[in-house]
């Protein structure tokens, strides 16, 4: 994946405006705060509340 730490840095949720961090399996970006994972698409974020599902 080559999602830069930059770009990590400065995304957020767009529902709860917390910060987000990279799953471990590299395939979405999860929310600290409401556990939404964002799909990460041909290395690209998918930031849109309607593409997340929720993961405990």
């Amino acid at each position: 994946m080559a999602i830069s730490q930059d770009l990590l840095e400065i995304l957020v949720c767009p529902l709860c405006k917390t910060a987000l961090g990279l799953k471990p399996d590299n395939s979405g970006l999860k929310c600290v705060q409401c556990k939404r994972v964002y799909p990460v698409r041909d290395d690209i974020p998918v930031m849109l509340v309607d593409e997340a599902r929720i993961e405990e």
